[in-house]
């Protein structure tokens, strides 16, 4: 869908979840489609719904599904069924071109596209955008009737659907882990950005734990670097913290570094 994030235009994908029997609707805008926007998608899902199904049906989507053969035959992805194990959801594919197997979806992503993505919508930012998103499908619940049963409203329906659903014992830690070498300058290239690392991991190997909305640095069993993940280009993400270490030799760098460039020092410290 195209909408409009601080003042640019920007085309994000929309994941979209629905409980068959009571028809409540979810759905959250990411900028790219990726395995950890499909696992933060099913956290946030569980957590609207407030439980979680005991089966679910999927499109063939390369985020779940590594292989697709003749009828129902797939291989799921190593990872998407370790999740599914987690919240115990029994995955089922949908056969190849046939819609009218997710047609409750199919349905929903063009009721979804008329009601709320026209016009453009145009917001700050993308949390603004999906905690918008969210309400919406709230609101759209609470004032539509439900197709099968219409003396009640869906959110009513989702109501009665919930004691059937199994409680969220807790969110599955959905990232991708990936390796990466740290410069002598305290970065590491990620996703087409550099982002800094404490200094004592330094010119060593490290792992990335990308999520959704954040990434995760470990060296070893040490977190060595969190910042909020940056979905742009040749960008350099800071913490100055990163690099007080370096100013017992270099303290002039805290007047001239990069990284302390944009950092909201207290006066004392602005004085040195």
């Amino acid at each position: 869908e195209d909408v409009e994030i601080a003042g640019k235009p920007m085309r994000v994908k929309v994941a979209h979840m629905r409980l068959c029997a009571s028809r409540a609707p979810y759905v959250r805008a990411y900028p790219r489609e990726g395995q950890e926007m499909l696992f933060d998608a099913h956290a946030r899902a569980f957590a609207f719904f407030g439980g979680v199904p005991r089966r679910g049906i999927y499109d063939n989507m390369k985020t779940a599904v590594t292989a697709v053969f003749t009828g129902k035959e797939r291989v799921f992805n190593r990872r998407f069924l370790i999740m599914t194990d987690h919240y115990m959801v029994e995955p089922t594919a949908c056969s190849p071109a046939a819609g009218w197997e997710k047609g409750q979806v199919e349905q929903q992503v063009q009721t979804i596209r008329g009601r709320f993505f026209q016009p453009r919508l145009r917001f700050a930012s993308l949390a603004e955008l999906n905690g918008w998103l969210e309400a919406e499908c709230r609101r759209w619940a609470e004032h539509h009737a439900h197709p099968e049963r219409g003396d009640i409203t869906v959110a009513e329906a989702l109501d009665m659907e919930r004691p059937a659903l199994q409680p969220i014992l807790a969110p599955f830690d959905g990232f991708h882990e990936s390796e990466h070498a740290v410069t002598g300058t305290c970065l590491i290239s990620f996703d087409r950005n550099r982002y800094s690392v404490m200094s004592t991991a330094a010119r060593r190997t490290v792992q990335v734990r990308s999520y959704a909305d954040r990434i995760v640095i470990r060296c070893g069993d040490a977190i060595v670097g969190e910042h909020e993940r940056h979905f742009g280009r040749n960008r350099t993400i800071y913490d100055p913290w990163h690099y007080l270490p370096v100013l017992a030799h270099k303290p002039g760098a805290l007047r001239n570094g990069a990284p302390f460039q944009d950092w909201d020092l207290p006066p004392a410290l602005h004085r040195l």
